[in-house]
């Protein structure tokens, strides 16, 4: 890899000319890192839900042309000036949000909402120059969510790389860096359920699912799913399911329904759908005077939450979380740990594999709902 340190790359990148298009794979020009960036050479890569939606343009600023791609596993080719804590050869997960370890809220063992590497959907440039470092002929491609992996080599803020440990096979962990992460560190902690308690997690995507999987390691005895879609029941048993609730079923609430099942409401419940009555239902469907309701999905941008102040007077406890409350240097290596040690499965989740010449089938999959998560091979 060396011979390629402070020069540009040419590589292959899926690039999204316009929303809702297929990407095409073009040749790419990729500048080397910058001070306080790294250059990564992706080895594999998968597709989100949050990919599809900001290529699809759905409320947002649209930007392109654009390179998407946040969920990934690669290896640093180079590193640019400042940079201390990697090095060529470093196996990695770059992460759509980021940890500076100098503002506030890096700082605060209850934050991980960094003040200067914060999930930033608009931006489509690197932050030291307002450049981007893909171009193609000399036109510009932007970036997404600083990661844009849906190329064979990209480059990232220090900040959203997680070094981890070269035994873990890139092509499952990849997972980690998303979604899978985000369920999972909801429950676990964040909502945190004591061992043997009752748990809801609303929408059985691949985010909720992780929720549950978070529930079953913490030894839940009953693992509640909700979900408008009956056939996402039989599936998500391989995650610690066991019982399931299709609000359409019944002629009421489904916060009333649930609260029956459970003499009184459950102990916790996470919401991964975004949809803001799930979220209501989420939070009055746990007990009072413990029962603790933990919001993911994130909601239309006009949605109002309304219960009455009671609920909360109660002792019940309404909380939110971003990428489950992990910083992404810090806590994502050591994710990545239970899954070599056997803790946490991930190959469960992965559905589908595509060569990435043929990464607009990952899209097709997840549009017609068949995948939870397809991975991308990057080298065919």
């Amino acid at each position: 890899m060396s011979s390629t340190v402070g020069q540009a790359i040419h590589c292959r990148a899926a690039v999204a000319w316009e929303a809702g298009k297929p990407l095409v794979i073009e040749r790419v020009e990729v500048a080397p890192p910058q001070a306080m960036e790294v250059r990564l050479k992706i080895l594999y890569t998968s597709l989100c839900h949050t990919d599809v939606y900001f290529w699809e343009a759905k409320g947002q600023n649209p930007l392109f042309p654009r390179i998407y791609g946040h969920e990934a596993g690669g290896i640093v080719e180079s590193v640019g000036e400042g940079v201390t804590d990697l090095e060529p050869g470093d196996h990695v997960l770059p992460i759509f949000t980021g940890e500076c370890k100098e503002c506030a809220h890096c700082k605060s063992e209850e934050s991980n909402m960094c003040d200067l590497l914060r999930i930033n959907t608009d931006r489509g440039v690197m932050l030291s120059d307002g450049k981007s470092r893909f171009s193609i002929r000399g036109q510009p491609i932007y970036h997404f969510l600083g990661t844009s992996t849906f190329s064979e080599y990209t480059v990232v803020h220090v900040g959203c790389v997680a070094k981890i440990n070269p035994l873990a096979p890139l092509d499952k962990v990849c997972v980690i860096s998303c979604g899978i992460s985000t369920g999972l560190g909801a429950m676990v902690n964040v909502a945190k359920p004591p061992k043997g308690s009752t748990v809801a997690v609303f929408g059985l995507g691949a985010v909720g699912l992780a929720a549950a999987e978070g529930a079953r390691m913490a030894g839940a005895s009953r693992i509640i799913g909700v979900d408008l879609n009956p056939n996402r029941f039989q599936g998500a048993k391989k995650f610690g399911v066991t019982e399931f609730v299709n609000p359409k079923d019944h002629n009421k609430p489904v916060q009333e329904v649930i609260v029956e099942m459970t003499n009184g409401g459950v102990d916790r419940s996470v919401e991964c759908t975004g949809n803001v009555n799930a979220m209501i239902s989420a939070f009055e469907c746990v007990h009072d005077g413990w029962g603790v309701a933990v919001l993911v999905g994130v909601p239309h941008k006009d949605a109002v939450f309304k219960t009455h102040p009671i609920n909360l007077l109660n002792e019940r406890s309404l909380k939110g979380t971003f990428f489950g409350n992990y910083k992404p240097r810090s806590d994502i290596p050591s994710v990545v740990e239970k899954y070599i040690n056997k803790e946490l499965e991930v190959e469960k989740f992965i559905t589908h594999q595509v060569p990435f010449s043929e990464i607009n089938k990952a899209f097709d999959y997840m549009l017609e709902g068949e995948s939870l998560r397809c991975i991308i091979r990057m080298e065919e």
